[in-house]
């Protein structure tokens, strides 16, 4: 590894806009984009995230500037078809089990008998579309307790959301590192290069893998310039390279299926990067959450994150939602979230804290699916706490949850099924739900 400190900032911030960074100082060239010859004998390579025509907009590519190209990284890749047998890029279909709302527990750290990276811990709880119509999404957990070192990968199926859930991950990528903890996002965008390093003992998180267009900032509209997530708090690392002769694997996952290639040296090897398509990492209490001032619980809509849009205007291929710290002021109203039926498949994890509409059984890295059409709400208790309480103002603090909410409907992969810690009698949570009515406009609300 390159022991020269970075000519750059320690990040360069910014969702929406050009970056540039260097780790010796002259390797990026200025006039151009490839000249004939690059400074330090370096490669001019051109990664692309979109189409070349693709409207200026939406057009996505970084130039990097690297010890060898990658034509000497990717080049004859073997299948192999025990790597990660448990992460799947398609439906799987028909399922047994029976239509319903569904919850889960955490799933159980790997033991200390057991070597488990990142790669090889990862498992599919959901699809929804697939990698063959590049549309939708699949939703998976992750555990691990081994750093995957010389071992690396190249995702180019999709680009992956990680959050962190238990335990710090050092992100390892061609374009430089990013320190993800429990609290924030790291993206890794599609075809880019990485590896993941723990920086604690265990680590335990959700991973999504989004098949159809990058995530993006959504549309603000009435909100107006400075709600919600700000570009200015999304963080891009500083070139780093690695100059190593020493030897490295890379595992590709192409088409849902997995290849390895073997090589003699690090391919993390890019000196210098400029352009808009990079991974990234954002701090989720940066979020400025917007809500009612006066009756009425919003829709959750309006904690959305990012977004990767459709082409449908108005219904995303995924919104990325979350519920974290902020204030319940409204009067009159039924602060939880209301019981609702939505076109949208809804899949949740809890990072840490308590979710105020399941105050038991919902628990940090566990998860739950709500799919397309299925009734879902506050649990018996929590709906006779929020009914019977008295409306001052309330902070909602120490908590964090997430939803990767979608218009594809997800299956279950068999882990999901199967899984132990499955709450066989999620659905009890609503049983103790009265009947209220009697004819009387106040109710029976004793």
């Amino acid at each position: 590894m390159s022991d020269i400190s970075p000519t750059a900032l320690t990040y360069l911030r910014g969702f929406e806009s050009e970056h540039e960074t260097e780790a010796l100082e002259g390797a990026l060239p200025r006039a151009q984009n490839s000249p004939q010859r690059c400074p330090y004998g370096l490669y001019a390579e051109q990664l692309s995230g979109s189409a070349f025509t693709a409207p200026r907009a939406r057009n996505l590519r970084s130039w990097l500037y690297r010890i060898r190209p990658s034509v000497k990284h990717m080049g004859h890749f073997t299948h192999d078809p025990c790597c990660s047998p448990d992460w799947l890029s398609e439906a799987p279909r028909p399922n047994a089990l029976s239509l319903g709302q569904l919850r889960w527990g955490p799933p159980e750290l790997p033991s200390s008998a057991e070597e488990v990276t990142f790669l090889s811990g990862v498992k599919t709880m959901t699809v929804g579309g697939g990698v063959t119509a590049q549309s939708g999404l699949s939703t998976h957990i992750y555990t691990a307790n081994r750093s995957m070192g010389h071992s690396l990968m190249m995702n180019a199926d999709g680009e992956l959301m990680i959050l962190p859930q238990l335990g710090r991950l050092l992100l390892r990528t061609e374009l430089g590192h990013l320190e993800v903890s429990p609290g924030q996002l790291a993206v890794i965008p599609r075809g880019v290069l990485f590896g993941v390093d723990l920086l604690d003992d265990v680590a335990r998180g959700y991973l999504c893998e989004n098949y159809g267009a990058p995530f993006s900032l959504p549309e603000l509209g009435p909100i107006g310039a400075n709600g919600s997530a700000s570009p200015r708090h999304f963080e891009y690392p500083t070139a780093r390279f690695e100059d190593q002769d020493a030897p490295h694997h890379v595992t590709s996952k192409w088409g849902g299926a997995f290849y390895v290639t073997r090589l003699k040296h690090s391919p993390l090897d890019v000196v210098a990067w400029h352009g808009n398509y990079g991974p990234y990492r954002y701090d989720l209490s940066l979020f400025a959450p917007m809500g009612s001032i006066s009756v009425d619980h919003p829709d959750p809509s309006i904690f959305t994150v990012l977004t990767s849009p459709s082409a449908v205007e108005g219904v995303a291929n995924i919104d990325f939602v979350i519920f974290s710290d902020r204030w319940l002021v409204a009067e009159h109203s039924f602060r939880p979230p209301w019981y609702h039926r939505n076109l949208m498949s809804e899949f949740m994890g809890l990072i840490y804290g308590q979710y105020d509409a399941k105050e038991e059984g919902f628990v940090p890295g566990g998860a739950s699916l709500h799919n397309q059409m299925l009734p879902h709400g506050p649990d018996a208790s929590g709906f006779e706490k929020a009914s019977q309480a008295t409306l001052t103002p309330q902070k909602l603090g120490g908590t964090l949850a997430f939803m990767w909410e979608s218009r594809a409907p997800q299956h279950l992969s068999r882990y999901a099924t199967e899984h132990p810690a499955r709450h066989l009698n999620y659905s009890e949570c609503w049983s103790a739900l009265k009947k209220r009515f009697n004819g009387s406009k106040e109710g029976d609300w004793s």
